[in-house]
């Protein structure tokens, strides 16, 4: 990430929907329905999104070591939010989640890049 990335808040999506609360992204149901129709056109394109729990660097002779079983330490700690990507690009951090049998990711803070 660099130096010229800022957090921008998830809205809160259980909270009250009025136009008094002052929230920024508030949209009501006739402006939700206009933008999902604007984008539609780009809801077939496919993306690659990718949930990096973490990074670890080691040398090849060490990889051709690993096996079933094998713990690899990764850079982050237990707890710690994970990066989401979307196209090789920082877009979000989350958390691990299990659903029914299998893991998901909840996103808990979108990342807004600087256009340079």
């Amino acid at each position: 990430m660099s130096d010229t990335d800022t957090h921008l808040p998830l809205p809160d999506l259980n909270a009250a929907d009025s136009t008094e609360t002052g929230d920024v992204g508030y949209r009501d149901d006739e402006q939700i329905a206009r933008v999902a129709a604007d984008l539609e056109a780009v809801f077939d394109v496919p993306v690659q999104v990718s949930a990096v729990l973490g990074r670890s660097r080691m040398e090849v002779g060490e990889l051709l070591k690993l096996g079933p079983g094998t713990v690899l330490e990764l850079d982050r700690r237990v707890g710690e939010a994970i990066d989401i990507y979307v196209n090789n690009r920082l877009v979000a951090r989350g958390e691990v989640v299990l659903v029914e049998d299998k893991l998901g990711v909840t996103m808990t803070e979108i990342i807004k890049a600087e256009r340079s």
